[in-house]
């Protein structure tokens, strides 16, 4: 574990469960005592993550911040067997915040694997918020106008599920298995919050899980998709079959605002097929959640849905606006009530979007400006440079 110097810090401190601490001092007019716990990754990922922690400066921010960096590169992964994941889960639900870079899940079959499904049990996650809208100026491949909320399980279901092999390996008689679990307390909280965001933002929820083919498995997140639907009847509500969903997809965006509650492994892909309809799967952030009773976060991480983009690694081309707006989205959760605080998540959100309305877009969104030349557009205009 150890920290890559920014060279935006001064002072270090080990905080409980490891890692290191970059403490950010000096005179600012807010101090507050907010640590978030960075996760680094690998490849473009982590280039993309220390592009965006620019924005997090103390100097542009206003405020102190302390960041607990936890090396969550293969190669450490590997060299601690994952040890060095869960201490971040740890230091996640002490701090309660969480910043995280695509990280490369290996395909060897016994290796680290995903160090995503270990952060998500370790926090005590529940659900995954990823949400599709247009960015400016930039013309999307389908018509689709509304937000469009994907609410995904966080836990259980497709993702480390029991799976093994029986038969002679490579035989015509070989099979393979996979038991598959998941917990009414996800589904409800799944459920619950696909309601709530709605109610909030005058959105329908609409899909759900194929709850006629699974009617015990499946079935029991459209039991709990209908509870919620009791509870919140102002609510417009229209389940549909999970294909039937991806089908009607674009032409309901039309009509309104869309929240889609879904099981872990059709979320993982709706969110994927909602982003790329708005122009990149690079133009939105994804939030981990853990819930209490009351659906109010006790953890947030917040990444770039993305993966490592191995092949723009070290190119300085890759779009950080996914990376930008989960700085913009680890704040809002931070701030409980601070203006402050809010208001500079506010900002980076502005600045982000406003430069790619002036066009200072990367070459997915029809631009031609390099990663840093983004950022450096976000700074200037965090700074005080208009657009």
């Amino acid at each position: 574990m150890y920290s890559r110097d920014l060279g935006v810090a001064r002072g270090s401190r080990t905080p409980p469960g490891g890692g290191v601490v970059l403490h950010f001092v000096g005179l600012w007019p807010v101090s507050t005592s907010h640590q978030l716990v960075v996760c680094d990754g690998d490849e473009t990922g982590q280039e993309l993550l220390e592009q965006a922690l620019r924005v997090m400066s103390p100097d542009v921010l206003g405020f102190g911040l302390e960041l607990w960096h936890f090396d969550l590169s293969l190669e450490n992964r590997r060299a601690t067997r994952n040890e060095v994941v869960r201490e971040a889960a740890a230091a996640m639900r002490e701090t309660g915040l969480g910043l995280k870079a695509a990280t490369v899940t290996p395909e060897i079959t016994g290796d680290v694997g995903s160090p995503n499904r270990i952060l998500r049990e370790g926090i005590g996650g529940s659900v995954i918020v990823r949400t599709g809208r247009r960015i400016p100026g930039v013309t999307p491949p389908a018509h689709v106008v509304h937000p469009i909320v994907v609410v995904r399980m966080a836990v259980g279901d497709a993702y480390g599920a029991d799976e093994g092999r029986t038969g002679s390996a490579g035989q015509a008689g070989e099979q393979a298995w996979r038991t598959e679990r998941i917990d009414r307390s996800v589904c409800r909280s799944v459920a619950e919050y696909a309601f709530r965001a709605a109610a909030a933002s005058g959105a329908s929820v609409y899909g759900g899980p194929k709850w006629t083919v699974s009617t015990v498995y499946e079935g029991m997140l459209k039991e709990e998709m209908d509870a919620a639907a009791s509870r919140h009847p102002d609510v417009v509500y229209r389940p549909t079959l999970i294909d039937a969903a991806y089908a009607g997809l674009i032409a309901e965006s039309s009509a309104s605002p869309l929240v889609m509650p879904t099981l872990n492994r059709d979320g993982d892909c709706l969110s994927d097929l909602v982003l790329a309809l708005f122009g990149s799967i690079a133009g939105a952030e994804s939030v981990l959640l853990a819930l209490d009773d009351d659906m109010r976060p006790l953890v947030a991480m917040a990444e770039a849905p993305h993966g490592t983009a191995p092949s723009l690694m070290g190119k300085n081309v890759a779009n950080p606006m996914a990376m930008l707006l989960a700085c913009a989205a680890v704040l809002d959760h931070a701030a409980q009530g601070d203006a402050v605080v809010s208001g500079r998540a506010a900002a980076i959100r502005t600045a982000t979007l406003g430069a790619a309305t002036d066009g200072i877009r990367t070459f997915d969104l029809g631009g031609e400006a390099s990663t840093s030349e983004v950022v450096d557009e976000v700074l200037r205009r965090l700074r005080g440079g208009g657009g």
